[in-house]
C-alpha cells in the first residue's frame, strides 16, 4: 500500500530543515583559518581630521584647494579680504612716522635745552667773577676806610656792590636750576616719544600679523576633504573654512575580547585588507589598546562575562607607506585588522601575499 503523499513532504521538509541546521553549525563552528597567536576583527579605516579656520572675522575672499586635492603643510588654501587691514596698516603706518617725528622734536628740544644751559652756566661763572671782585674791593675799602685813607661812602657802595653781585649770583644759579629741570623733562619727553615709536611699531606688526594670517594655510600635509564655507561667505573668528585629513596619520580601529587584549602588546606587528582591496595587505602596527572595556555587561559576577568585555585597539599605518600608496588606503573604507599576539606565530599565506613594502 502506498503512503499519502503528504507524508513524503513532511519528511522531506524535516530533512532540509536538519540540512539547514547542520550547515548553520558547521560554519559557525568551522575554523577561522587563522592559526595559533593571530587575530582579527573588523573595522574602518579612520584619520586624523584637521579645521583650517580663520583667525579674525571677515569675508573669505577665495579659496584655492579643491576639494579632493593633496596639499603640503604651510600651503595656501584660502584667502580672506584684507581691505580693514590694509586701511588700518596705513593708519598704523602714519601714527609710527608722527611718533618718529616727536622724538625728532623731543631730541632737538634737549639739545636746545642744553645749549641753554651752557649759556646759563657762562652767567653763574661771570656772577660768581663778579662777587669775587666786589669781595676784594669792599676788603681793600674797609682796609683804607679803618685807616682813614678813604671815605665811609666808598665802602659802603662796596658792600653794596657785594650785595647785588651774591643776589645776580643766585638768580643766575637758580635760572641753572631751572635749565636743568628743562633738560630732565625734554629727555623724559624723548623717552615718551620712544615709547609711542615702539607701541605704534607693536601695532603695525600686529596689523601686518593678520593680514599675513588671512592666507589660510594648511596646518600639515593632507587630503582637502570638504568645504565647510564658501567664497563671499562672512566668518566669525576662528570660523572652519576648510576641513583636512591629515593622511600621515591613518588608522583602523578594532575591538578584541580581554583574553586576546590582555596578550596584545603595544608595536605589535598587523596586516589590514581592505574590502575594496582584498588582494592587497597593508602592514601596520599596534599603536593604542584602551585601558578600559568598551563593552561592560550591567554587572560584572562571572569569569564568563568578564571575558565578554571588548578593548578597542588601534593600528597605525607608517606615514612613508601612505605616502606611497595613498590610493589604496582611504579614510571611511572598511576592512579587517591581523594582529599578532605571539611573536613566534606564522601569518598565514594569504596575510604575506600582496604585502605592500
Amino acid at each position: 500500500m502506498k503512503k499519502p503523499p503528504k507524508t513524503w513532504i513532511v519528511r522531506g521538509g524535516a530533512v532540509l530543515a536538519l540540512a539547514v541546521a547542520a550547515f548553520l553549525m558547521w560554519t559557525a563552528l568551522r575554523p577561522s583559518g587563522l592559526p595559533e597567536g593571530i587575530v582579527s576583527g573588523n573595522g574602518r579605516v579612520e584619520a586624523v581630521e584637521i579645521d583650517v579656520s580663520a583667525k579674525s572675522p571677515g569675508r573669505i575672499r577665495d579659496i584655492v584647494a579643491e576639494e579632493g586635492q593633496m596639499v603640503k603643510a604651510g600651503q595656501v588654501v584660502a584667502h580672506m579680504e584684507v581691505d580693514i587691514l590694509s586701511a588700518q596698516r596705513a593708519e598704523a603706518e602714519a601714527q609710527l612716522a608722527q611718533a618718529r617725528n616727536s622724538v625728532l622734536v623731543a631730541q632737538s628740544q634737549v639739545a636746545q635745552r642744553q645749549s641753554e644751559r651752557a649759556s646759563a652756566f657762562a652767567v653763574v661763572r661771570q656772577r660768581e667773577a663778579e662777587l669775587n671782585a666786589a669781595r676784594r674791593r669792599l676788603a681793600r675799602s674797609e682796609t683804607l676806610s679803618r685807616e682813614g685813607a678813604t671815605a665811609i661812602q666808598e665802602r659802603d657802595d662796596d658792600s653794596a656792590q657785594v650785595d647785588g653781585a651774591s643776589a645776580a649770583l643766585e638768580a643766575a644759579r637758580a635760572q641753572l636750576a631751572s635749565v636743568d629741570a628743562a633738560i630732565a623733562t625734554a629727555r623724559n619727553q624723548v623717552i615718551g616719544a620712544r615709547s609711542n615709536v615702539d607701541a605704534a611699531r607693536a601695532t603695525l606688526q600686529r596689523i601686518e600679523a593678520d593680514i599675513g594670517d588671512s592666507d589660510l594655510r594648511a596646518p600639515r600635509g593632507g587630503r582637502v576633504q570638504y568645504r565647510v564655507a564658501q567664497p563671499g561667505e562672512v566668518v566669525a573668528g576662528g570660523g572652519r573654512v576648510l576641513n583636512l585629513i591629515d593622511l600621515g596619520d591613518v588608522y583602523m580601529t578594532f575591538f578584541l575580547p580581554t583574553v586576546e587584549a590582555g596578550r596584545l602588546r603595544l608595536g605589535a606587528p598587523a596586516r589590514i585588507v581592505l574590502d575594496t582591496a582584498p588582494g592587497v595587505v597593508v602592514p601596520a602596527t599596534v599603536s593604542f589598546i584602551s585601558d578600559m572595556a568598551q563593552f561592560t555587561p550591567r554587572t560584572v559576577e562571572t569569569a564568563d562575562e568578564r571575558q565578554e568585555l571588548m578593548f578597542r585597539v588601534r593600528v597605525r599605518i607608517a606615514p612613508g607607506l601612505l605616502q606611497k600608496y595613498s590610493d589604496y588606503v582611504k579614510p571611511g573604507l572598511p576592512g579587517v585588522a591581523y594582529v599578532r599576539l605571539d611573536s613566534a606565530a606564522e601569518w598565514p599565506e594569504h596575510l604575506t601575499k600582496g604585502l605592500l613594502e
